[in-house]
């Protein structure tokens, strides 16, 4: 964790504020000079009018809420009308205006505001001055097609406020702000109150998507053993599922870990020391579970690639068996038919009836050619027994 220069608070009051800290106030605009007679529209604000991204804006004093603006330009004033208050912004899928509107306000560094915009980054904590930025992946798995669907959120914190903004449908952040909105106390401690509600949200996300894939891999190596041709595109599809998950959880080990290492740099309150430890070990688990799940896909993979060789040498083995026996029919074929070919051979020749053909008349013509026919046809019936064609 960066170095924080000696002029920097250590630690929130339980408001979440420095002591004697105000955000400054903007210098009084010069007085207009006389208005023309008709004077035009007043220019539109710096967010757009299309606030639909803005899913949640509040402004909490000793962890209550006494504000609920409806645009973020109203939120930035009665942050300023309340000088020990902090404010939660929640966003999703903002537009560059918003974010840029919210840098400008809240002194965000332009590197946070481009990553946040442009989503698709790796799990990981930077500070820039007084401001956390986290980058998060959540995770939810879907049970109608059996998937893990990812989400990125990116979460901004400084001294007094909180600004969300979430990529993707997971994780349900109304959900942690209304559960820190119920204990108050908690809230009270200041925006890294909010942040490790976020982090207990993110992976605590993990568990249902740790249980489908258990369930996934039991049905796996069912499928595997019963022969399931399939089963080789499911295996590959999960794994490369783990490989997106194991991207998700193994940089947040480090990263809580990080978090806890400046505890008491930065004065953090005890309960949130807690509620941190409570966090790393659960995140901790989750990769080693996931770890686990790649290293088990490995080895059922290996034992399904198996078993298909082994099937096809069992299938070349009848084939071949199937190939010999239809040869030895065929050979068997073969010789009856040369044996029976022989005399129709003979008697064909002494049936064509020319006048001027030897033998014709001869009185032991016939026997001859009876003779002659027996023992063609047993002298090929020999020949084949000797070589096992009969």
């Amino acid at each position: 964790m960066p170095e924080r220069p000696d002029h920097r608070h250590r630690r929130p009051a339980p408001s979440g504020k420095r002591a004697g800290w105000r955000r400054p106030t903007p210098p009084p605009a010069a007085p207009p000079a006389s208005p023309p007679a008709d004077p035009e529209p007043a220019p539109a604000q710096a967010t757009p009018p299309d606030h639909r991204s803005v899913i949640d804006s509040a402004v909490y004093r000793d962890g209550r809420r006494v504000a609920s603006p409806a645009t973020l330009a109203e939120t930035f004033r009665r942050l300023r009308d309340e000088p020990d208050g902090m404010a939660w912004i929640g966003l999703h899928r903002p537009t560059e205006p918003e974010l840029h509107s919210l840098a400008g306000e809240f002194n965000l560094h332009e590197l946070a505001v481009e990553d946040a915009l442009e989503a698709h980054q790796r799990p990981k904590l930077e500070r820039y001055g007084d401001t956390l930025f986290v980058v998060l992946r959540a995770a939810r798995y879907l049970d109608a097609s059996e998937e893990v669907e990812f989400g990125e959120l990116h979460v901004f914190v400084g001294p007094d406020f909180l600004i969300t903004v979430r990529h993707g449908a997971a994780p349900d952040l109304s959900a942690v702000r209304r559960r820190m909105e119920e204990t108050p106390e908690l809230l009270s401690l200041g925006p890294e109150a909010a942040l490790y509600a976020i982090l207990d949200a993110v992976v605590d996300g993990y568990a249902p998507v740790v249980a489908g894939v258990q369930n996934d891999m039991d049905e796996i190596e069912t499928e595997v053993f019963r022969g399931d041709p399939e089963v080789s595109r499911r295996i590959y599809e999960l794994s490369r599922e783990m490989v997106e998950f194991q991207r998700a959880t193994r940089p947040l080990v480090g990263m809580l870990h990080a978090l806890m290492a400046g505890f008491a740099k930065y004065g953090t309150d005890e309960e949130l020391q807690r509620y941190l430890r409570d966090v790393a070990d659960h995140v901790t688990h989750t990769s080693e579970r996931v770890d686990g799940f790649r290293q088990a896909l490995t080895e059922i993979l290996t034992v399904n690639a198996t078993l298909v060789s082994q099937q096809q040498n069992a299938e070349m083995r009848a084939l071949a068996e199937a190939g010999f026996e239809q040869n030895e029919e065929i050979k068997k074929i073969s010789s009856w038919a040369a044996i029976l070919f022989a005399p129709t051979l003979v008697g064909t020749i002494y049936g064509m009836n020319f006048e001027t053909m030897p033998e014709l008349h001869w009185a032991a013509g016939y026997p001859f050619a009876i003779l002659l026919m027996a023992v063609v046809c047993v002298s090929l019936y020999v020949i084949f027994k000797k070589r096992d064609w009969l």
